[in-house]
Formats: structure tokens, C-alpha cells, sequence
């Protein structure tokens, strides 16, 4: 057997496999003897069949199996001594004039070459690193909705401007019949509060949708519409009011206390709101991290340079899938496909020059504070290292639960490296201004 390369260029090669009847003979004739031992045909006895009459029947599609076996062994191997960095599969070269009647094959493989190139990772224009803070206004915000989920109930005769009134928003042709409560108070403008004010259990009251929140996710929940729609909803709908009730918001004493709380750690109303503050901050953090590494992607995307073999990339796309695609379809999908791949061999490199990996152990440890933190919110603070590990051991056994696991642990070192190794500008927000600078 002989194996050759030929660089067509920096991003493309050709491997050209020559198999002769040495290479495969011995394996075939040991196939074919293990067939005439098993084989069960007429007017013979069971392993006295002619090996005449199994090479006739069997030789060829074996002798077809075992080069294919080869050849692909022999591919692999040869890529992998190479240390040949490719993208895709290799794509078998079409011949005409192919014939599997001869003792000596000749096949020729494309290969996809990745390219090579360089990271920078100090940009001239400093990336945002934003620090999102909770604000008084936020704290006293998240206060009142404790006090009113913990507050106490009462029926109204009649709609005031701080009352909750549940009903059922109805519009035929939006297809909208949804059952919800909202706060009297949460309308936008006086014309629609004061189509509330005074309103009693069994009235029907028409409103528009334009406009009738002050926030488009408010009017999404409440009509049960999809966050585009809401954007431009513009029609009339019904609302049949079925009740009317006020909340006296719950006192700040120990009591709500100890139901937010049943550890102790919280005694006054100063202490509250520190906890607030902690708790809020640390999901903004989260927000933050999340939008750090999207700014960094998008920032080494944009810098880092280089070709990709995309003749080859959309040729392979089109029998890459168990669907087959056309020239069109393929080349779509490169297009699409193209931002995910360039991030890939950026992100593989980083990880390959800076030794970032992630080992197994690592992955278990990863995976059962993951669950740690979804049994946490169903009460269960203290779940025994048996447990964690046994549930660890079956999500890991699911591969897209292992692949997703994985893609998190390695984006959570990579944003651990960028903020040890890149140097950004620092800016401190509030929530509510960190939401409309990031998602314009």
C-alpha cells in the first residue's frame, strides 16, 4: 500500500490511497474460509462446501468490504501519524473509469486543511466590562413585591387605582381568550385607568392594546401573546371582570423574616435589603459574564484573519447530514454555519497554545454543582455525594446532556482566561441602563 499527499494549496490537499492485492488478500481468504465453515448449501455437507463455490458466491463483495475496511483504517491512521489539522471529512474523489474487477485499486481523497494564524488579544478599542449594581430604587422596588406576595387579601366591591383585578381578555380574530390578574396601576395612562377606577365583578370593559402596559412583556403575559406580537399589537379586546381584590402589604418584622429566611441570618429591615442587594447582584454578575464573553467572541471574530476552504466546506456540507443538499442549499448553509466555525478554530487554538482542557473528574464536579444548584430550589439544600454522583453518572451518560455540559465548563474557563489576560474598560450600571446599552 502507498499513501501520497499533494497540497493543492495552504487550505486544500489531495491524499491518493494505492491498495494493492497483498494488502488485502490474506484478510479476504481467512473471511472466505470462515464462510465455507458456516455455510449451509444444498447437496454439501456443513464445512465441506468447495471453496471454488465461495469465492463464487462470497469473494467479491467480501474482497470489496475488506479494501473498504482498508482504505478507511488506512486514511484515519495516515491523517492522524500526518497530524493533518482538517475541517470536515474527507470527500472521495469521483472516477468514471472506477472498476472493482482489477487486483490493484487507486483512490483519492479531498482534504479540507484548517488554516493557520494568530490570536490578539489586546484590542485597540478596549472591550466593555460591565459591573451591574443594584440600586436603592431597584431595592425598594423588590421590598414592595415582598410585602405584597406575603401581604394579606381582601374583596373590593369595587376597582381602585392600587386593586388587582382578574379577568378575561377575549379578541376573535387575535385568537386571544386568556384568564389573568394585573394591577390597576400597571396600565398606561389615565384614559385606561379610568375605564378601570369604579368598575365592578361581571362588567365587560373594552380596551386597546396599543399602549395599554407601560411594558410590551407586561401586555404578553397578560393577553397570552407571543413578545412579538405584543411589540405591535393594535386591536381592541374584551375584558369580563371576575374579581377585584387589594393586598395589605406584610410588615417588616421578624415574622416575614424568618418566612424569607428560616436560617436566622436576617433580622432587620437594613439586613433585608443587604440580602436583596447581594442576591440581585449576583445574577447581574451572571448577565455580566454572559455578556463579556459574547462582546469578546464577536470582538476575536471580527479581528482574527483568515481563509477557510469553503469550496471544499460547502461540498462537504451537502452529504454531511442525513439529508442530502443541493449546490444552493449547501451554500446557504456555509453562510449561515460560517461565524460558529471561524470561533471554533479561534477558540480551539487559544485552548491548544494556553493548555485550557478539561478533564472527566472535572466534568462530574461541574455537572453535580449543576445539580446541587436545581436542587437547591426545590428545598433540597444538602443532597449526600452518592446521590449527586449517581445522577452526575446518568446525565453524563446522555451525549448531547455531556456535549452541553461541556461546551459550559469550557466557555467558564475561557471567560476565567480573558479576564486574567485581556484588559478591559470598566463600567458601572444599573440594571435597568445595563439592559438598554446591551440589548439595543
Amino acid at each position: 500500500m502507498n499513501i501520497t499527499k499533494e497540497n493543492l494549496d495552504a487550505l486544500n490537499a489531495v491524499v491518493k490511497v494505492d491498495i494493492v492485492t497483498e494488502d488485502y488478500q490474506e484478510k479476504v481468504t481467512e473471511v472466505l474460509n470462515d464462510y465455507r465453515k458456516k455455510a449451509n448449501i444444498p447437496g454439501f455437507r456443513k464445512g465441506h462446501v468447495p471453496m471454488g463455490m465461495v469465492k463464487k458466491q462470497y469473494g467479491k463483495s467480501v474482497m470489496i468490504d475488506e479494501v473498504n475496511k482498508l482504505l478507511q483504517d488506512s486514511l484515519n491512521k495516515f491523517i492522524t501519524e500526518e497530524k493533518l489539522d482538517i475541517l470536515g471529512n474527507p470527500l472521495p474523489r469521483i472516477q468514471e473509469d472506477f472498476n472493482w474487477d482489477t487486483d490493484t485499486f487507486s483512490f483519492e481523497f479531498e482534504l479540507g486543511l484548517a488554516p493557520e494564524f494568530e490570536v490578539n488579544l489586546n484590542p485597540k478599542k478596549k472591550i466593555t466590562q460591565y459591573n451591574v449594581v443594584a440600586t436603592d430604587d431597584l431595592i425598594d422596588e423588590e421590598v414592595k413585591n415582598i410585602q405584597a406576595r406575603y401581604g394579606k387579601m381582601s374583596s373590593l366591591e369595587e376597582a381602585t387605582e392600587h386593586s388587582n383585578v382578574t379577568g378575561t381578555f377575549v379578541n376573535e380574530e387575535k385568537e386571544i381568550n386568556k384568564k389573568s390578574t394585573f394591577l390597576v396601576n400597571d396600565l398606561k395612562g389615565k384614559k385606561n385607568e379610568k375605564k378601570l377606577i369604579g368598575a365592578k365583578v361581571g362588567d365587560v370593559i373594552e380596551l386597546d392594546t396599543k399602549k395599554l402596559f407601560e411594558d410590551d412583556h407586561k401586555l404578553q403575559h397578560v393577553l397570552g401573546v407571543s413578545h412579538d406580537d405584543a411589540h405591535d399589537l393594535d386591536v381592541k379586546v374584551t375584558l369580563t371582570i371576575e374579581d377585584i381584590t387589594k393586598t395589605e402589604p406584610a410588615d417588616l418584622d421578624q415574622d416575614l423574616f424568618d418566612k424569607l429566611f428560616p436560617d436566622g441570618s436576617v433580622k432587620t429591615a437594613t439586613e433585608l435589603r443587604e440580602k436583596i442587594k447581594e442576591d440581585a447582584e449576583k445574577q447581574f454578575q451572571q448577565q455580566a459574564d454572559q455578556q463579556l464573553l459574547n462582546a469578546v467572541q464577536e470582538y476575536l471574530i471580527e479581528n482574527t484573519k483568515f481563509d477557510l476552504p469553503a469550496e471544499f466546506l460547502q461540498k462537504w456540507l451537502q452529504t454531511a447530514g442525513e439529508k442530502e443538499l443541493t449546490k444552493e442549499e449547501a451554500s446557504e448553509e456555509y453562510a449561515k454555519s460560517e461565524k460558529g466555525l471561524r470561533y471554533q478554530l479561534i477558540e480551539g487554538k487559544i485552548m491548544k497554545d494556553n493548555d485550557i482542557k478539561i478533564d472527566y473528574a472535572e466534568l462530574v464536579e461541574y455537572a453535580k454543582g449543576f445539580i446541587r444548584t436545581q436542587m437547591a430550589q426545590f428545598g433540597n439544600m444538602n443532597p449526600e455525594e452518592k446521590e449527586l454522583n449517581d445522577i452526575a453518572g446518568r446525565i453524563l451518560q446522555n451525549q448531547e446532556e455531556a456535549q452541553k455540559l461541556q461546551s459550559q465548563l469550557i466557555s467558564q474557563k475561557l471567560l476565567t482566561f480573558f479576564k486574567e489576560n485581556m484588559s478591559f474598560k470598566t463600567k458601572e450600571v444599573s440594571y435597568e441602563d445595563f439592559i438598554k446599552e446591551v440589548y439595543k
